[in-house]
C-alpha cells in the first residue's frame, strides 16, 4: 500500500491480521507522544516506559478494543492513563482507600471531603476548584480523584511526600472556607 495509512487502517490491520508492520507504524506514531504525556503525570521514567509498553501490548494482544468512530490518540491515552494509575496505586492503595473511607463514615465530625461534597449541593464547587492554584488542584486530583496514597502521589507529581501532605491540607482548608 502506498502512502501513510490512517490510524483506523493501522488498528484494523493489527486487530484482523496481527500485522506487525502496522503495529510498528502505530507505535512509532504514538509511543513518543504517549511517553511525553505520561511523564507529565509521573516523574519516574521507568514506570512511564513500563506503562507505554503495557499500553501497546494491550493493543497488540487485542485486549483493548478500538471503536471505529473514536480518536486513536484519545483511545491510547485512556488505556495508558488507566495503566499508569494502576501501576502507581497497586492493589494495596485500593485497600488503604477503602479503609480510610470506612473510618470517615464512622467519625462524628464531617471530613473535608464530606464538606466538599455537601458544597456540591449548597455551594459553588466548580468555582472553588478553579480558584485553587494548579499545584493544589494536582494534589487533589491525585489523592482524592485518583485515590493515590501520599507516597504514590509524590511519585506521580515529582514532589516530596511532605509537600503532598501540605498542599492537600491547604487545598482542603481553602475549599472548606470557600464552600462554608
Amino acid at each position: 500500500m502506498s502512502g501513510t495509512r490512517s490510524d483506523g487502517e493501522l488498528l484494523r490491520a493489527i486487530a484482523a491480521d496481527s500485522d506487525r508492520r502496522a503495529f510498528e507504524e502505530l507505535y512509532r506514531r504514538y509511543a513518543p507522544w504517549l511517553t511525553a504525556r505520561l511523564r507529565g503525570r509521573c516523574a519516574d521514567p521507568a514506570v512511564v516506559d513500563d506503562v507505554v509498553q503495557e499500553t501497546f501490548l494491550a493493543v497488540w494482544r487485542g485486549t483493548a478494543r478500538y471503536r471505529e468512530d473514536g480518536d486513536a490518540a484519545g483511545w491510547l491515552w485512556r488505556i495508558g492513563s488507566r495503566r499508569l494509575v494502576d501501576a502507581l496505586r497497586g492493589d494495596g492503595a485500593r485497600g488503604r482507600l477503602r479503609q480510610a473511607l470506612a473510618r470517615l463514615r464512622h467519625r462524628d465530625e464531617a471530613s473535608a471531603e464530606e464538606r466538599v461534597l455537601a458544597g456540591v449541593e449548597h455551594g459553588d464547587l466548580a468555582g472553588a476548584l478553579v480558584r485553587l492554584s494548579p499545584e493544589l488542584r494536582a494534589v487533589l486530583q491525585a489523592t482524592v480523584i485518583d485515590g493515590l496514597s501520599t507516597r504514590e502521589a509524590a511519585v506521580l507529581l515529582g514532589i516530596p511526600p511532605g509537600t503532598v501532605k501540605t498542599r492537600a491540607m491547604r487545598a482542603r482548608k481553602q475549599l472548606r472556607e470557600e464552600l462554608a
